[in-house]
């Protein structure tokens, strides 16, 4: 009776385990798709201009290209205008439960807003007119986006650039 009851717990053992490595393998399939993740920055935007403070709302385009719908948790950056590094922001909706946030369907595009913060103590006064006068053309952003499914979570650098043309 003994060795039956310890070949029924190492049954068991052995079949959460295999259950365990399924489970593993079935959410490393989403790996392919979060890595095809496409992300452009297609807009830089004056919004606010303050005597020691700025702020600018920069659009990025998401793209799907895969047949997986995933959402997009965070996306930081740092941000150069006209070669001069501003600083860095953050795009984040890591504070909402995942079936709240935009989702991303395959083939879909998403636009996903962040504002930038820009000190003027930060980057000097004749940086800070610049951009207030809307004289920066080429603005950088590089950084990382992460993506995430039910089952994975994946991170991808980026180097975007815009060519603003300010009206």
């Amino acid at each position: 009776m003994a060795l039956q009851s310890r070949l029924t717990v190492y049954a068991a053992i052995a079949g959460v385990l295999a259950l365990m490595g399924g489970i593993v393998y079935y959410a490393s399939l989403d790996n392919v798709s979060l890595d095809q993740v496409e992300v452009e920055l297609t807009d830089v935007t004056l919004r606010e201009a303050g005597e020691n403070e700025t702020k600018l709302t920069l659009t990025f385009l998401v793209k799907n290209s895969s047949e997986k719908i995933y959402v997009v948790p965070v996306i930081e950056y740092q941000l150069y205008g006209d070669d001069v590094l501003l600083g860095s922001g953050k795009y984040s909706t890591e504070d909402v439960a995942l079936p709240g946030r935009a989702q991303i369907f395959g083939g879909a595009e998403v636009p996903l807003k962040n504002t930038f913060i820009l000190n003027k103590s930060e980057v000097g006064s004749e940086i800070y007119q610049s951009i207030i006068n809307n004289e920066v053309t080429n603005f950088v952003a590089e950084g990382m986006i992460i993506t995430q499914s039910t089952w994975s979570v994946a991170e991808n650098e980026f180097r975007l650039k815009n060519n603003k043309k300010w009206a």
